[in-house]
C-alpha cells in the first residue's frame, strides 16, 4: 500500500469518527428531556367586563403543564368572564386516606386567582379506598359519607380565603353519577348535610352549593335518571333546605333558543326558573342560583346541536338573561377548553381548542363583555 493510500485511509477514519461523534450528539440532543419551562404567577390581574355574572366551566383537572393552566386562565380573563367552575376530584387529592396532595390543585387555584377569577370548586370522584372493589368512581355508600366529609373539611380549610364556593357532587339524579344505582334524593341529602356541616366547621364563610342536577324529562319510577324537578322537591322533603347556601343548576338549551319560556315537559335553558319556583315553594326566598354548567353545542351532525351562529346568539342571550335575573349570582357555561380533543360531539361545546385557538364564539363573547 502506497504512502498516499495510507494517508487517505487515516483521513477517512478521522472523518468517520467525527461523523459518528456528531451523530451521537445529535441523537442525545434529540431525545434529551427539554429544560422545564419556568412559569410564574405574574402580577395580579383584574377581569375587565360589563357583565360580572359571566363564567365558564374550565377543565384543568387533567392539564399537566403549568404554562397551559396559566394560559387557559389568561384567555378566560381576556374573554371577560370573572367566574370559573373547576373540578377537584377527591381521589386525586386524597388517594390514600388522610394523605393530601395539594400540589396540582394549588397550581390551578393560584393561577386562576392571579388572573382575577373567582373559583367555584366542584367536589366528587371517590378514591378506591372509600368504595368496594369493582365499583364506579361515583359510588359512595353511607358508611363513607364521613370520609367525604373529612375531605370537604380539609378542602375548605386548605383553601380558606381562596375558594369560597363548593359544589357537592355532580348530577346525583342520574345513576351514572350515583354509582350506577337508582338516584336517591334522601341519600344525597344526607351526603349534602355531612359535607355542609364539616365545611362550616373549618370555614363558616364558605358557601355550599347543592344540586347540580341533570335536566331531563324522566317519568316517575325511572331507575336510570330522576327528573331534576322531582329530585329537588324530594331533597326539600328530606330536609335539604338547611344544608346548602346556593342551588347549583345545569341549564342546557339543546336545540331550543335561549329565550324559549320554561315548561315542565321541556328541557331548555330557562328550565332553571322551574327549579327556582320549587325553592320558593319551600320558603327559600333569599337563596341565589349559580349555573355551573349549561349552553349549546354546534356539532354539524349531532341531533341536539345548533348551528355555530345560533350557538353564539343563544349564548349571548343566555348571559344577558342571567345578568338581568336578580336571583342568579353567576352563569358558568360548559366548557371553555379541554386539555385534549375528545373526537366526539363534546369538542363542540368548547370556546377554545386544546391548542388555544379561539373559536368564533370566544370573540363574540369577548365583544359582549366589552360592550362592543
Amino acid at each position: 500500500m502506497s504512502i498516499k493510500q495510507q494517508h487517505f485511509r487515516k483521513i477517512l477514519r478521522f472523518l468517520l469518527r467525527g461523523f459518528l461523534v456528531f451523530l451521537f450528539i445529535l441523537v442525545v440532543w434529540q431525545f434529551a428531556a427539554p429544560p422545564p419551562i419556568l412559569v410564574t404567577l405574574g402580577a395580579p390581574q383584574t377581569v375587565q367586563t360589563l357583565h360580572p355574572k359571566m363564567g365558564v366551566h374550565s377543565r384543568m383537572t387533567d392539564e399537566v403543564e403549568a404554562w397551559k393552566i396559566k394560559k387557559n386562565f389568561e384567555m378566560v380573563r381576556e374573554m371577560g368572564a370573572p367566574y370559573v367552575v373547576e373540578y377537584f376530584p377527591w381521589a386525586y387529592i386524597e388517594n390514600q386516606k388522610g394523605e393530601f396532595d395539594w400540589e396540582h390543585s394549588d397550581t390551578v387555584v393560584d393561577h386562576a386567582r392571579a388572573q382575577g377569577l373567582t373559583v367555584i370548586a366542584r367536589l366528587g370522584f371517590v378514591p378506591p379506598w372509600a368504595r368496594p372493589p369493582n365499583t364506579s368512581t361515583s359510588y359512595l355508600d353511607p358508611d363513607h359519607y364521613a370520609d367525604f366529609g373529612e375531605f370537604v373539611a380539609a378542602f375548605a380549610e386548605h383553601y380558606k380565603g381562596r375558594i369560597n364556593y363548593l359544589v357537592i357532587w355532580n348530577e346525583p339524579n342520574t345513576n351514572f353519577e350515583w354509582g350506577q344505582r337508582p338516584p336517591n334524593p334522601v341519600g344525597y341529602t344526607q351526603l349534602l348535610k355531612t359535607a355542609y356541616m364539616r365545611a362550616k366547621e373549618k370555614n363558616p364563610d364558605v358557601k355550599i352549593l347543592g344540586g347540580g342536577l341533570a335536566p331531563n324529562l324522566a317519568p316517575p319510577g325511572s331507575t336510570d335518571v330522576m327528573s331534576d324537578l322531582e329530585f329537588l322537591d324530594k331533597m326539600y322533603q328530606a330536609g335539604a333546605k338547611d344544608y346548602f347556601d346556593i342551588l347549583a343548576v345545569h341549564a342546557y338549551g339543546w336545540t331550543s333558543p335561549a329565550d324559549e319560556p320554561p315548561a315542565p315537559d321541556l328541557v331548555n335553558f330557562r328550565r332553571t326558573e322551574l327549579l327556582h319556583d320549587i325553592m320558593l315553594q319551600y320558603g327559600d326566598t333569599t337563596k341565589s342560583v349559580i349555573l355551573t354548567e349549561g349552553g349549546w353545542n354546534d356539532h354539524p351532525r349531532w341531533t341536539k346541536a345548533v348551528t355555530p351562529a345560533e350557538r353564539i346568539q343563544n349564548t349571548l342571550k343566555a348571559y344577558d338573561w342571567c345578568d338581568k335575573t336578580n336571583w342568579i349570582q353567576a352563569c358558568a357555561l360548559w366548557v371553555f377548553r379541554t386539555p385534549a380533543p375528545t373526537y366526539t360531539y363534546n369538542d363542540y361545546f368548547t370556546f377554545v381548542t386544546p391548542d388555544f385557538d379561539p373559536k368564533a364564539i370566544y370573540y363574540e363573547v369577548q365583544k359582549y363583555a366589552r360592550g362592543d
